[in-house]
């Protein structure tokens, strides 16, 4: 899809990136639940794993995880990129020393979310490597593209952790007209067809973070792994009263924690300061999910999941052929003969 755009060194780069790969697919980082085992199985699968910083208790653990997710990616698929995801708002109290990290261990994406990517892109253009950035608007596309990033990622509606309001058919096209880049979609991508679908509305590839919390490399806690597993559509809840991002949240999980129908209509603020993973805060005690949590119906290594993955996107292309083969038949026959 890449071949005939304008593009500079670190957007081809990474399209070659996605094109060498298993399928054009990143497992998209998630709170409390990516970490490096999972970023390693996904680099072993062929697919480009990720995490968020925020999820190291301490810039010490950060250290031995950045250290480990290097040199295990490296000895097992080289050819594989990991990514590591930074908070960039402003509350959030580790990004200078986080960002410390990023220029010692250079990974080869960083991608950025609630806030803008111009805070990383000198340190990490400066070691060549790939910027990209979450949005979920086409305004906050023009910011981020206007900032330098690589990479836009559209964050949505649909998408678990942290989600957007707009329907994706929209959303790509919008951003298509201002933006020729490297374009992925995050909401609601369970399945091999969604994949496929994604490409045909025009982005380059997608990221799946609900479909891999029901992994067995995942830092998700079993019970999570579980509710995942037995959830469907309408057992998510869509609130900003957790963490003060809009989110879609598993709706047993919420009543386990005692939020009433007032309380999920509050409107929360942002706040990432302090100790966000061993700090007594809501969201630790209740789990997200995105829309397609329907099509999870077990725990599977991560593996497995890339596997099934692959074998319905194969099966997307082949009865993609075979329709436009009967759609082209259909045309010849009703088109007037002169």
């Amino acid at each position: 899809m890449c071949n005939d755009r304008d593009l500079d060194t670190p957007q081809r780069d990474f399209l070659a990136l996605m094109e060498a790969g298993t399928l054009p697919l990143m497992a998209a980082p998630m709170f409390l639940v990516s970490g490096p085992e999972l970023v390693v199985a996904c680099a072993k699968a062929g697919i480009t794993g990720s995490f968020p910083a925020a999820n190291a208790r301490n810039l010490d653990i950060l250290d031995a995880w950045m250290a480990h997710t290097r040199d295990a990616v490296q000895a097992g698929n080289a050819a594989t990129p990991w990514a590591l995801n930074m908070i960039v708002h402003k509350s959030y109290d580790r990004f200078d020393r986080e960002l410390e990290l990023v220029r010692k261990y250079q990974p080869r994406i960083v991608s950025t979310a609630l806030g803008s990517p111009r805070r990383v892109l000198d340190t990490v253009h400066g070691y060549g490597g790939i910027v990209m950035a979450d949005v979920a608007s086409p305004t906050m596309a023009r910011k981020a593209a206007d900032a330098g990033a690589d990479v836009l990622v559209l964050v949505s509606s649909g998408a678990g952790g942290h989600t957007g309001h707009y329907h994706p058919f929209a959303f790509v096209a919008e951003v298509r007209k201002f933006w020729s880049g490297p374009l992925g979609l995050a909401g609601a991508v369970t399945r091999g067809t969604d994949i496929r679908a994604a490409q045909l509305l025009g982005a380059d590839f997608v990221l799946a973070g609900t479909r891999f919390i029901a992994t067995a490399e995942s830092q998700a806690m079993p019970a999570y792994r579980d509710m995942v597993v037995s959830s469907h559509l309408e057992d998510l809840v869509q609130t900003k009263a957790v963490s003060g991002v809009l989110a879609n949240w598993l709706k047993p999980s919420l009543e386990a924690a005692g939020f009433t129908e007032e309380q999920l209509r509050e409107e929360k603020k942002i706040d990432f300061s302090g100790d966000i993973v061993d700090a007594p805060k809501a969201w630790k005690t209740v789990w997200s999910a995105g829309h397609g949590v329907g099509g999870i119906h077990r725990v599977a290594p991560v593996g497995d999941v890339v596997r099934e993955l692959r074998a319905d996107y194969d099966n997307a292309l082949r009865m993609e052929q075979i329709q436009l083969q009967a759609l082209c038949r259909r045309y010849l026959a009703a088109a007037p003969s002169h």
